[in-house]
């Protein structure tokens, strides 16, 4: 499990560093507005989570803070978390990153969110709400069509 826990991070690493690194290279654009780079996180999370789906289940359709504590306290726990990380921090840098792009935020600006979005997730996502805010003075996340 360690070995996999520790490998899982090379699914992610490629996609954050052009994000972060090269944010103009037209490939991190082109490769970025496809869904395909948070797919290997996502498949590594249901292989590890679907044979199990029995046994985790009525844990989560029910959570009490023990059971998960006890979960997340093994090596397969922490792992199925990881993997969960990944795949869904990967997603929120991906739609930062492009919506950055959509809304004329500098990369100067959103390269260090993406860091933050990758460190400590929703706490990134919140920076960028913000720098978004103060760029668009809008405070709708996606944009009214009906009008």
């Amino acid at each position: 499990m360690e070995t996999l826990f520790s490998l899982s991070n090379l699914l992610v690493l490629p996609f954050w560093l052009a994000m972060i690194f090269l944010p103009r290279w037209r490939w991190t654009g082109r490769v970025m507005a496809s869904l395909w780079p948070v797919v290997p996180a996502a498949v590594l999370y249901a292989v590890l989570v679907v044979p199990n789906l029995p046994a985790l289940l009525p844990m989560l359709a029910n959570p009490e803070l023990a059971a998960i504590a006890a979960l997340l306290g093994t090596p397969e726990g922490a792992t199925v978390a990881w993997a969960h990380f990944l795949a869904f921090d990967l997603f929120v840098g991906r739609w930062v990153y492009l919506d950055g792009r959509r809304v004329g935020l500098s990369a100067w600006v959103v390269s260090p969110i993406l860091f933050f979005v990758l460190m400590i997730g929703p706490a990134g996502l919140l920076l960028y709400v913000l720098a978004r805010l103060l760029k668009t003075r809008a405070w709708a996340l996606v944009p009214d069509h009906t009008a």
